[in-house]
């Protein structure tokens, strides 16, 4: 039996949790998801509690899959009652991001600008026109995004300039040596 998969996760009291056939349904304040579930993975529903089990405790395969669905349904619980929020640091002389509806802006030292269209379900904010704080309910979709976003201009080590995450922490390197 995998450690995460036997846990149960905690229902909030302003979120619903059904399971029809193979397809569980989260719905709370901030929206609702829906993720399709593997045969081998069982969902039971009990006292407020989420249990997931497997049908077969031998095979790896399926215990893995047990602590997976586990982790998925406790990230979509978190993401409908809280959200999920990451936030990217532009670090470079006129580097600079601005949100135009469902498309983020971004001047990251290229000869034009960037146009990069947000997905469905992700909202962007800028601050102090450095800092964009990328939020939204499904985990997976708002790291996505975020890696994304940061893949545009990555920071180079030698001055630390481009996208990073706000807790991303750059080594630097030591330059060229000066000629003798």
């Amino acid at each position: 039996m995998s450690r995460i998969g036997k846990k149960p996760v905690q229902i909030p009291e302003k979120v619903e949790v059904s399971v029809k056939g193979d397809l569980i349904s989260i719905k709370g304040p901030k929206g609702s998801l829906d993720r399709s579930l593997h045969p081998a993975v069982k969902l039971a529903i009990e006292n407020g509690m989420v249990n997931v089990s497997v049908t077969d405790d031998q095979d790896r395969k399926t215990v893995a899959l047990q602590g997976l669905f586990r982790s998925l349904v406790a990230n979509m619980i978190t993401g409908v009652s809280v959200g999920y929020e990451k936030k990217l640091l532009l670090n470079g002389i006129g580097y600079r991001a601005e949100v135009n509806g469902n498309t983020v802006v971004l001047n990251v030292g290229y000869s034009n600008p960037v146009n990069f269209e947000l997905p469905k379900g992700i909202s962007a904010l800028v601050e102090k026109n450095t800092t964009l704080s990328l939020s939204g309910i499904d985990k997976e979709i708002v790291g996505e995004t975020a890696a994304r976003i940061r893949r545009i201009r990555p920071p180079e080590p030698y001055k630390g300039k481009g996208i990073m995450y706000s807790d991303e922490r750059i080594i630097k390197k030591a330059g060229k040596a000066a000629a003798k």
